[in-house]
């Protein structure tokens, strides 16, 4: 067993692996020698600096096995390049997964991290080519990495949000066939930064679009939609969590014990009528 660190004062979510895979899981790791239900996504999943993440609180009130396999900021990428992972989701009674946006996979203009898939890596030749006057080693992230492309322009970046659109279905389709349509989609919906601070992105899952998703759902045993806001938004939640002080706003941008308790609640009222 082991800890996320991130050198900023803290010490973080204990962590664990499963066999066969290389990620790190929230701990304690669950028996896998029972049926149980799989929760796939990224850091709101995990559940960063929260005492209680919502696959947690979900085991809690359907009384069954929950495995918590969230990864922090992990994508589709993420998922499918490890054959463990999906092995063990593949053999759940059934899989809740965290729709993830599109920004955050390897493509033909950029390529990511392989686990911590926000992390931009290197562009290929052809996005240098596309965009001749970057610097690309100013940029560590990609959401960094694209807002600042469509800034330049939006004839450009059309074709890179195509891409990345085009790659997003195809690889969600790839996970839903793997886990054979077993699987309940969560749209955790943000308020759109887009209207209230002129994110050109919008609003996670960034750069997926409703009809993206409604095309995933018919793979799929459908969409729950829950309303979340992150902690900085919600009075009080800020102290309900545990973070460094050089972690804060980090933090501030993620779900409080409240959200996760919403989370929670509704996904095992959807649960209950599908198990």
């Amino acid at each position: 067993m082991s800890f996320i660190t991130s050198g900023a004062g803290a010490r973080e979510e204990e962590v664990c692996r499963y066999p066969g895979s290389n990620l790190w899981f929230r701990a304690p790791c669950a028996p896998l020698d029972e049926p149980y239900i799989a929760f796939l996504g990224g850091s709101e999943t995990f559940g960063r600096f929260v005492p209680d993440p919502f696959p947690d609180l979900v085991d809690r009130r359907l009384g069954r096995p929950c495995l918590n396999l969230g990864c922090a900021n992990a994508g589709l990428d993420t998922l499918l390049k490890d054959p463990g992972l999906m092995r063990i989701a593949a053999a759940a009674d059934l899989v809740v997964l965290q729709l993830s946006g599109a920004q955050n996979l390897s493509n033909r203009y950029y390529r990511v991290h392989p686990r911590r898939n926000d992390r931009f890596l290197a562009p290929t030749p052809k996005l240098a080519a596309l965009y001749p006057e970057v610097d690309f080693t100013e940029f560590h992230f990609t959401k960094h990495l694209l807002t600042t492309l469509l800034g330049l322009g939006p004839d450009r970046f059309a074709a890179i949000r195509e891409e990345l659109r085009h790659l997003w279905m195809k690889r969600m389709s790839r996970l839903l066939a793997v886990l054979e349509g077993q699987v309940l989609l969560l749209w955790l919906q943000y308020p759109d930064a887009g209207s209230r601070r002129g994110d050109p992105l919008g609003a996670d899952p960034l750069l997926v679009s409703r009809s993206m998703i409604d095309r995933a759902a018919r793979q799929s045993l459908g969409v729950l939609e829950v309303p979340v806001a992150p902690a900085s938004l919600r009075a009080g939640e800020m102290g309900r969590m545990v973070f460094g002080p050089l972690q804060a706003p980090t933090a501030e941008k993620m779900l409080g014990p409240e959200m996760h308790q919403r989370i929670a609640g509704q996904v095992a009222q959807r649960l209950q009528r599908l198990l």
